[in-house]
Order: C-alpha cells, then sequence, then structure tokens
C-alpha cells in the first residue's frame, strides 16, 4: 500500500494539474477569440470611412478587452507580447475581414524544459458594401473584368486575384512579415523616403511597404468589358468556367 501510494498519489496530483491547465487554455482562448470579436466589430466601424485595417490597434483593443493584468497572470509566454494580428486583413471590394490572432501559451512545467505551443484564432467578419455579387440576380454573364496589366479575365468581380489585400502593420512588424510567396517586404520606391514611419500597408501577394495609403502600388484598376472584347485573352484559373 505505501509502494502504491508513493506512486498513485504523486499521479493524480499531475493529472490535476494537468486538468487546470487544459481549463487554464481553454479560457483564455475564449478571451481571446470573444476579445478579437468585439474588436473587429469595431474594427469594421472604422474601416467604413477608413479601408484598411490597422492591426496594430486590432491588438490593442484585444489586449484592452481582456486586461493587461489578466493577460500577465496567464499561461500566455510573454504576455500581452505574444499577441499579434499581423496576418489579418481586409478586402477593399468586398469589405470582408479577415482576423487572424496567433499567440503563444507556454506550460510552467520546468521539468520538460518549458513547453510551448503556437496558437491561432481565425474567423471572418462581413460588411454590407452595396455590392451585388454573382449570382445575387442583376449581374450580365456576357461581362467580364479585367485590369490593366492583367493576361486574363475574371468572371467574379470579388475573385481573389482581383482584391488587394491590403492592411495596416507596424514598423516593428515589417522585419518579421512575409507575403505569401515567403518573401520579405521591402521599402516603396514610390511612396518611402528613408524609414518607415510609424504604420505601413502591405499586401498578402506584394514585396513592398508603403507610408501612403493613395501610393499606385497599391491601386489596382479593374474594368468592367463585354465578353467580346477579351476573345484573346485566357480565363482565370479560380473564377472563369
Amino acid at each position: 500500500m505505501t509502494i502504491e501510494a508513493a506512486f498513485g498519489i504523486p499521479l493524480f496530483l499531475f493529472a490535476a494539474v494537468c486538468l487546470i491547465w487544459l481549463i487554464e487554455i481553454q479560457s483564455i482562448r475564449i478571451s481571446i477569440i470573444n476579445a478579437a470579436q468585439n474588436a473587429a466589430k469595431s474594427a469594421a466601424e472604422d474601416t467604413a470611412v477608413f479601408p484598411v485595417l490597422n492591426t496594430g490597434k486590432l491588438k490593442t483593443d484585444i489586449v484592452s478587452l481582456i486586461g493587461e493584468e489578466r493577460i500577465d497572470r496567464s499561461i500566455l509566454k510573454g504576455g500581452s507580447g505574444s499577441i499579434s494580428c499581423g496576418k489579418s486583413w481586409i478586402s477593399p471590394y468586398t469589405g470582408e475581414m479577415n482576423i487572424i490572432v496567433d499567440y503563444q501559451i507556454q506550460i510552467p512545467l520546468s521539468l520538460f524544459g518549458t513547453p510551448t505551443a503556437d496558437m491561432e484564432e481565425s474567423f471572418k467578419l462581413s460588411a454590407w458594401t452595396g455590392y451585388r455579387g454573382r449570382g445575387a440576380g442583376g449581374n450580365n454573364s456576357d461581362i467580364v473584368y479585367v485590369t490593366d496589366r492583367g493576361s486574363v479575365y475574371h468572371e467574379d468581380y470579388q475573385c481573389s486575384y482581383l482584391q488587394l489585400s491590403i492592411r495596416m502593420v507596424t514598423a516593428a512588424d515589417l522585419e518579421e512579415l512575409r507575403n505569401e510567396s515567403g518573401g520579405r517586404y521591402y521599402a516603396c520606391e514610390k511612396c518611402v523616403y528613408g524609414t518607415a514611419m510609424s504604420g505601413a500597408y502591405i499586401t498578402e501577394t506584394g514585396d513592398r511597404y508603403h507610408n501612403s495609403l493613395g501610393c499606385s502600388g497599391l491601386k489596382r484598376t479593374i474594368h468592367a468589358v463585354p465578353r467580346s472584347e477579351v476573345s484573346g485573352m485566357g480565363g482565370c484559373s479560380r473564377c472563369s468556367n
């Protein structure tokens, strides 16, 4: 009985501590999700007049809604510094916000080298822009969409190739952020003079950061033309049949 107790009691206590950690992980996760949803609603109001998602403000709002004291005594590694919204972006055409919150948790178990785990919460928030997409009625199937430098035509105005996922990030995050091809972001030759300002604008497909939202590097002109005028162009692999 002594031997069984010597092995059984520590195992029971360890299981109890693991259960407490699991509850804390779920608790902080729910807190981050709820705070992110409320912060995103506030961001949606801001983007109605300024169609760029300020990821720095989004993170600040999340931290404020959860509470710095709650975060500091949680199992988030590095406290509020662990939370990042740098991957979040908004489509300037559809108004759809893609919210992505990354954070890292740390289990205070020094026996196993203090293990950590990367976590990510993501969701989408739609805003009404007045646009009625394909299939919503009143859309002419003989109209396609082209860009000034594009080599293909698009049947869907909301095609991801036509949407520039512009988002605002802090200058400090530029060194770590990568585009969808894994490349770094460099200063735009047209609107960045010297170092980046406190906030910069980037896109998922580009390799430049911008200081001005009005920079031509962030503009994509889309033309709606009859299908008969693009007979020499191929269809987009994503949205054309």
